[in-house]
């Protein structure tokens, strides 16, 4: 893992997508232990968070989370999550967060050296090119050993650096949970927390 200390870096942490990556791992992050563990290493001018909330009276399970992040040294950026329900019946929310990304990315890069993006979308890639030619530096943190692996090729070969998930997750782990299964007709990363069956999810601060 190739990070500097005289390095300023920025972290933009896909809320879902770290979300999702880690809970396939089999664990849970601890953002206290995370900010800490790059902070450590290198000199982190600003940490991003994006999360796509719903906006209803009842009360988000992301809600105690980003509550705590915005208090904590980071930087949250919120939107509205869409609501819909599928062909089947089941309620579904989606939210979108990579533009606010590549925005962010793109307006931040000619003040920092490095961007350490949280995100296997392979999306990402023509943004990180673009960074990239302004001299910033990329890493992406995601994972292979995920089932399926949720580190699109592209991104992959694009970045200065891939950082495993699963190797990093040691230094900032919260709790270990049971690795999520792959569905057999659905092997797409899932975009957002709440994008799942009606069924609650775990409050992700328990």
């Amino acid at each position: 893992m190739n990070l500097k200390k005289d390095e300023k870096t920025c972290l933009f942490i896909d809320g879902s997508s770290l979300y999702s990556t880690s809970r396939s791992l089999g664990f849970d992050v601890d953002y206290k232990k995370l900010l800490e563990f790059f902070a450590a290493k290198t000199h982190v001018i600003r940490a991003y968070y994006y999360a796509a909330i719903l906006d209803t009276e009842d009360y988000s399970p992301l809600k105690p989370l980003t509550d705590w992040l915005s208090y904590n040294g980071y930087f949250l950026v919120t939107k509205p999550a869409r609501e819909f329900t599928d062909s089947t019946g089941k309620r579904r929310v989606k939210g979108n967060m990579d533009i606010e990304i590549a925005v962010d990315m793109m307006e931040m890069a000619p003040h920092i050296d490095h961007a350490i993006l949280f995100s296997g979308d392979s999306d990402f890639r023509r943004v990180v090119e673009a960074v990239q030619r302004q001299g910033t530096r990329v890493s992406v943190v995601s994972s292979m050993r995920s089932s399926p692996p949720l580190i699109g090729d592209d991104l992959r070969r694009q970045a200065d650096q891939f950082l495993e998930l699963a190797s990093l997750g040691a230094n900032f782990t919260r709790r270990q949970t049971e690795p999520n299964r792959p569905r057999a007709n659905n092997l797409a990363p899932v975009r957002h927390p709440a994008d799942q069956m009606s069924e609650p999810e775990d409050d992700p601060l328990s």
